[in-house]
């Protein structure tokens, strides 16, 4: 670990466990609580990524939280921000937006054709001749974008929750700890959020080679933790700000949705980099950046540096350097006689050089651009804001820490509605009027003074005491004590034209001054238009490092004071946010039956039909889902096999108008049907498509029990409801599918097993097809109906939900030396295909008629009105442009498998689709229905499927069902 300094007091990292992780190929060490870039930078590794447009090599730039020019992926998730996520053991890293990974990046020429790259080319290039630009729009969008989108993510889900306090503190720097604990005491219940692992803010870092700053932290936190109504949340960033006090807090356990009486922002101030020419070379970093891998992460920075300043803070950071072991080769101040602070003169008893009023003309490149082997310094001219590069001087260095000026992180207080103002002693927008309840502390309010600081989050804790009616103290804030003449903590203007460029104001875009020249002179000189026109802070950081250079270079373009520029509008979510946080948890709810620890402990495999966690199939250890299928699907032709149907939606239907009732809502006719006996019901809605189909029991003059689909079965019931309110027959409705259960019993030695368990006569005489029967079975009272859905033999038993288990567990014993074993509902749509059934939902769509599917079988027109009648009408009238059919594919087909939506073609034309396929063992024939034009429905006639890899298979329409059709293999019959 090359740059790893000596163990600092209150750094983030456990010096005693080492994690090893795999970056772009190699192996590095790190200790526990590093974060990617301080582990990567730890060890001597400079280059960590590459920018966005010119591929340029990037190294550590903020380390605050929005460090755009580290990004990397771990081959699961994209765009990670390296700045941010602590180091795991194992990970294994790449950079992203690179060619051939980020040390020999490929597309790094694009650097030397940069002149012919200006901002806004892609908005006038490439146009013409134009039978060439869907050539160059296919290059651009694939330059496009950083990581590649995984499409393949894991859904993660992250709950949201609900929360109240009495006040939210959003930043636990030294204002925001003070408003906290003088809000506590005065028995508010207080919960404070801040982005970083630990609280602190600058407390944490900004120490000017002093101890104090440490002490003070242990003071203020030792304050905040003996007041048991403060909750304390680190990690933890406010994402937005929403009427009525309403904000989001992410963590990385999911959204927290506040509702607060009234909100202090102490979110303090990003630091702004000073702009010269090579400023984005890996080793030239923010002053803050290098003190928090000092103090954070135990890491020097360099090992010889420069530190470029245009206020007092930059003399603090060379303190700080100095501390860690660092040599600081000289103090280059834009500001001419700013030698007068504490830390300055610290620095001059040390022996250190102070360029007062030079700039850093030019970083000097290493080779490859691939560090900084040195500084061209020039004298500034202060107020021609020019470098004078008559006497130039060359210093040596391998990195540079800049520090020019603050932009107060005050997205938040934008949010809310504030009116914010320039405040010329500080250099930046502060807030001029706020909203009701809503308050300003610290950095983000102008206050740059530690002890100030203080001040200001006590006064504005007992601001919003006064708010909610309590009795307060006034505080006093001096707001700019300790700020001398040209002490403003930020620079008016820190940027260095170079007649050469590469001056980068905006790093996420890489963006230089010329590019905000250029947009003025096209006519983008609002900020709102040149944000768009050049994409300044549109990249991944939202211009937290570059919107306030950029609102200072249109200002000096347009010859008008900053506060006449205006800023650009701030909107949620303020940081990046995964978007399960977003989705928050699946609000899917699951019915399970009363069988359902019966399947589960005996291997199923489930999926979710509707509402209900069904069985789909049962694999044997080490057996495939489809030849668990299949083999259960033989099991019923040959045997028997049992599945648990209690999903089924079922509906009881009573009273004299019972039958009336289901002759206006079904399609079929009922008023002759016998008591015992089953009819099919096709139910259409009001434009005649096929909505969902089942099964009538009459099981009295005055009583149907109506069996449909899973999926459906609450919404045919709410449809039944309101088809009542507007029929008001004389009956009643109740729906019972959460009251009994069904059992499906099916195959050859169905009735033999079943006989054993019940005294009804089971012989196809007494019991045919389509007849329903109350009887019992292992002793419970059942509701028998003979089916043939997937076997020719079947029974269905309806028994009350809580005994199913009783009644399952007794046919299972009774099928044991049969050759009985569950199937599930995968299995059952194969064996309703054997059969030839076409399943609504599966082989319909949203805009299927009974035509199409040939169900005129299953309508009775003679009646005087049924749902979807008058479209029927209609639709009778027309010539139908496709038709549902079984087909097969060739025997011993062994291509490419069609799948379920694979288009029907002729040549270019489409003429259907598949809507069930699957292979059979038991007829050992791929089959499947299609829809197809009219004029190839006949049996005998093929058509062509064309799979996902543009293969065209040859299907023929066959005879249904197709267990009794010439496609059975002589093996099945």
């Amino acid at each position: 670990m090359t740059l790893r300094a000596s163990k600092q007091t209150g750094e983030w990292i456990n010096r005693n466990k080492k994690v090893s992780f795999t970056f772009e190929g190699e192996v590095f060490t790190a200790f526990e609580g590093d974060t990617i870039s301080s582990a990567l930078w730890a060890n001597g590794q400079k280059v960590l990524g590459r920018s966005f447009k010119y591929h340029r090599p990037r190294g550590v730039l903020s380390l605050a939280n929005h460090d755009v020019n580290v990004l990397v992926t771990d081959g699961l998730d994209t765009n990670i921000r390296a700045d941010v996520v602590e180091v795991k053991e194992g990970m294994v890293l790449t950079a992203v937006n690179t060619t051939g990974g980020v040390k020999k990046d490929k597309s790094s020429y694009i650097d030397s054709i940069s002149p012919l790259l200006p901002v806004g080319f892609y908005y006038k290039a490439f146009h013409t001749p134009r039978r060439f630009f869907p050539f160059w729009e296919k290059v651009i969008r694939n330059a496009a974008g950083l990581g590649v989108v995984n499409f393949n993510y894991p859904r993660i889900l992250k709950r949201k929750q609900h929360s109240h306090c009495d006040l939210l503190v959003i930043g636990a720097g030294p204002a925001g700890l003070a408003a906290a604990y003088e809000a506590a005491q005065a028995g508010l219940e207080v919960t404070i959020v801040d982005e970083n692992r630990q609280a602190g803010g600058s407390l944490t870092y900004d120490r000017g080679g002093d101890s104090a700053a440490g002490k003070q932290l242990g003071e203020l936190l030792s304050k905040v933790t003996s007041q048991p109504n403060i909750k304390l949340l680190t990690g933890t960033y406010a994402a937005g700000y929403y009427p009525d006090h309403l904000i989001p807090i992410v963590s990385e356990s999911g959204i927290n949705k506040v509702r607060a009486r009234t909100v202090i922002v102490a979110s303090g101030a990003f630091e702004q980099p000073p702009v010269f020419r090579y400023n984005d070379l890996p080793g030239v970093m923010l002053g803050s950046a290098a003190q928090r891998l000092i103090y954070r992460y135990g890491v020097k920075p360099f090992n010889n540096g420069l530190v470029v300043t245009a206020n007092d803070y930059g003399y603090r950071v060379a303190l700080d350097l100095l501390e860690s072991g660092t040599k600081v080769v000289a103090v280059v101040d834009l500001r001419k006689g700013a030698k007068t602070s504490a830390a300055a003169i610290a620095l001059s008893k040390r022996g250190i050089k102070i360029y007062a009023g030079y700039c850093v003309y030019e970083a000097l490149a290493a080779s490859g651009k691939t560090g900084v082997r040195g500084a061209i310094l020039c004298e500034y001219d202060d107020v021609a804001n020019v470098a004078l590069t008559n006497n130039k001087a060359t210093v040596e260095c391998d990195g540079i820490a800049m520090s020019a000026g603050w932009a107060p992180a005050a997205a938040l207080l934008y949010q809310s509605g504030t009116a914010m103002q320039f405040d010329y002693d500080v250099q930046q927008f502060v807030p001029n009027r706020l909203p009701d309840g809503i308050f300003a502390a610290g950095k983000v309010n102008g206050v740059f003074d530690l002890a100030q600081r203080i001040n200001d989050g006590a006064r504005a804790a007992s601001e919003a005491l006064r708010y909610l009616g309590l009795e307060a103290a006034q505080v006093k804030v001096e707001k700019h004590a300790s700020l001398a003449e040209s002490a403003s903590p930020s620079h008016p203007y820190p940027m260095v034209p170079h007649e050469k460029g590469k001056n980068f104001v905006d790093f996420d875009e890489d963006i230089q001054i010329k590019d905000f020249v250029n947009a003025a002179k096209e006519g983008f000189d609002n900020i709102e238009l040149m944000k768009r026109f050049t994409t300044v802070g549109m990249g991944p950081s939202q211009g937290k490092h570059s919107n306030m250079n950029a609102i200072r270079i249109l200002a000096r373009i347009r010859d008008l004071p900053v506060e006449k520029i205006g800023t650009t509008t701030s909107r949620p979510f303020y940081h990046p946010t995964p978007i399960g946080h977003l989705g928050g948890r699946g609000f899917h709810s699951h019915r399970l039956t009363s069988l359902h620890d019966w399947h589960q402990a005996n291997g199923a495999v489930f999926t979710d039909i509707g509402a209900w966690k069904r069985a789909a199939y049962y694999p044997a250890k080490g057996q495939s889902k489809e030849d668990a299928i299949q083999a259960e699907a033989l099991a019923v032709r040959k045997a028997a096999g049992i599945i648990d149907g209690s999903s089924f939606g079922k509906i009881e239907v009573h009273g004299p108008d019972a039958a009336e009732f289901l002759e206006r809502f079904f399609t079929g006719g009922y008023k002759t049907q016998k008591v015992g006996r089953c009819r099919y019901v096709m139910l259409l809605d009001d434009s005649g498509v096929v909505a969902d189909d089942g099964i009538a029991s009459r099981l009295a003059d005055d009583l149907f029990y109506v069996s449909i689909g899973t999926s459906n079965a609450a919404a045919v019931y709410r449809e039944m409801q309101r088809s009542q309110q507007m029929w008001q027959l004389d009956i009643g409705l109740v729906n019972v599918t959460g009251a009994f259960g069904a059992i499906n019993i099916a195959g050859p030695a169905a009735r033999e097993i079943l006989s054993s368990l019940t005294d009804l006569d089971l012989s196809y005489e007494a019991f045919p097809i389509s007849s329903v029967r109350e009887s019992q079975v292992a002793g419970v009272e059942a509701r028998l109906i003979r089916v043939a859905f997937v076997s020719d033999l079947g029974y269905e038993m309806h028994v009350p939900m809580a005994h199913v288990p009783q009644v399952w567990n007794a046919l299972l014993a009774a099928g044991q030396h049969h050759g009985l074993r569950p199937f599930g509902s995968d299995t059952q749509r194969l064996l309703r295909l054997e059969m030839g059934h076409p399943m609504p939902g599966v082989d319909t769509d949203g805009l299927t008629n009974p035509f199409e599917i040939g169900a005129e079988w299953a309508i009775d027109m003679s009646k005087a009105s049924f749902i979807g009648q008058r479209s029927l009408e209609i639709l009778t009238k027309r010539p139908l442009r496709k038709k549902l059919v079984p087909f097969a594919l060739a025997e011993n087909y062994k291509g490419e498998m069609p799948m379920d939506c694979n288009l029907v073609v002729n040549g270019r034309d489409i003429l259907g689709r598949v809507t069930s396929i699957s292979y059979s063992k038991y007829i050992d024939r791929c089959i499947g229905f299609a829809y197809v034009s009219p004029d190839r429905t006949s049996a005998g006639s093929t058509f062509e499927i064309r799979t996902d890899s543009g293969t065209l298979v040859k299907a023929t329409v066959v005879e249904a069902p197709f267990l009794q059709n010439n496609i059975q293999s002589k093996k099945g019959s």
